[in-house]
């Protein structure tokens, strides 16, 4: 195999893996010495270095990590103050409507709603700025209690929860209904 070839082999792994990388677990990986692929790392950062590019290979406890050249730090900071835009699924629309409707509400509390598992949709409510952990439930495990933030009525317009639309009895039930029929058609696979 020629040194090119290498380096863009082990180029391609460790911007693949995003982490650390130990460079007998290449070697291994592509059938040469260990030698060779620490060769092939520091061709790269050496030619990196001279281009004066945007990325640099790092190392870490003997192992290696593709990363930004630090030369360019600021402009990721400048790109991370940047508004994010996020994605809102029905799971987390769905999520959400629960915790704004409900709260304060522990995940236990919605996961009996919802009948599945809502670890991730909370997670993402959280980091998006919608949902917050409002302090703990006085109960046994003292579960964390969850309600909607100022994000949250900035992004749906409203002043306050109070303004939510409210449900009639006939919607609830149709959600009911509908909810009940979603769990009956689920099929288990083993």
């Amino acid at each position: 195999m020629k040194q090119k070839e290498i380096e863009n082999i082990v180029e391609g792994i460790l911007f693949a893996m995003g982490g650390s990388v130990e460079p007998s677990k290449i070697a291994k990986a592509i059938e040469i010495e260990e030698s060779e692929v620490v060769k092939a790392i520091e061709s790269l950062k050496a030619e990196y270095e001279k281009q004066k590019r945007g990325i640099t290979i790092t190392e870490l406890n003997g192992s290696y990590q593709m990363c930004t050249s630090p030369d360019i730090y600021e402009y990721l900071i400048r790109i991370a103050k940047q508004p994010k835009k996020y994605v809102l699924t029905d799971v987390l629309l769905e999520t959400l409507s629960i915790i704004a409707y409900k709260q304060p509400i522990t995940k236990s509390e919605i996961e009996k709603i919802r009948g599945v598992s809502c670890d991730f949709a909370v997670s993402k409510l959280v980091e998006y700025g919608l949902c917050a952990e409002l302090g703990r439930l006085d109960a046994p495990g003292r579960p964390m209690l969850f309600g909607t933030t100022e994000e949250f009525l900035r992004s749906f317009g409203v002043s306050s929860i109070d303004e939510l639309p409210e449900l009639s009895q006939t919607q609830i039930e149709e959600f009911k209904l509908e909810a009940e029929n979603e769990a009956n058609n689920v099929e288990v696979t083993v």
